[in-house]
């Protein structure tokens, strides 16, 4: 593959994407910020964004999921529409509590994250903080493209890239 990734794990050029924010906005100073951040990567590199909202953080594997079984993911197997999407950006924060919820909601939530998005071939970018105190999340949460959202966005238009990549190598290899 040509290239390497910008600074911060982003995509070497601009990336012409559609990307879906699934967002929680429970803590919704937190998870504002943390769009704020998807939105400045996202006008840096050119990509279109469509926007979901849940109710918290375990609602965010139950859209991916409904998202991906609508097929509205890009597949090698399948030709692009105009509302077909590349990827996805997850937004939302958990904070420690007093009990083991806090435990349950950040496992589960990563795990069927990761599964749906494995299982359906869907690059996604996590931006679902896990801290111990609402000020550790705006510490992370702020700073625009710096921020954890913007690393989110930049990780998903990555992955999306490297995904483009390989596609292109194996149909060149297919055409000789």
């Amino acid at each position: 593959m040509q290239g390497e990734a910008s600074g911060r794990g982003g995509p070497t050029a601009a990336i012409e994407a559609r990307l879906l924010v699934i967002a929680s906005p429970y803590y919704a100073d937190v998870t504002q910020a943390l769009r704020e951040g998807v939105e400045a990567v996202a006008q840096a590199h050119g990509t279109s964004l469509e926007h979901v909202e849940v109710p918290g953080a375990l609602e965010i594997p139950q859209a991916l999921l409904s998202y991906a079984q609508a097929a509205r993911f890009t597949s090698p197997t399948r030709e692009p529409t105009p509302d077909t999407l590349d990827g996805v950006v997850v937004l939302g924060c958990v904070i420690r509590g007093e009990t083991s919820h806090y435990d349950i909601v950040c496992n589960e939530t990563n795990h069927f994250m990761m599964q749906t998005a494995m299982a359906h071939e869907i690059p996604l970018g996590n931006a679902v903080l896990t801290v111990d105190t609402h000020a550790q999340a705006m510490a992370r949460a702020q700073g625009g493209a710096a921020g954890k959202g913007g690393d989110a966005a930049r990780a998903c238009l990555r992955l999306i890239e490297i995904n483009r990549a390989l596609q292109a190598e194996a149909k060149g290899r297919a055409a000789r």
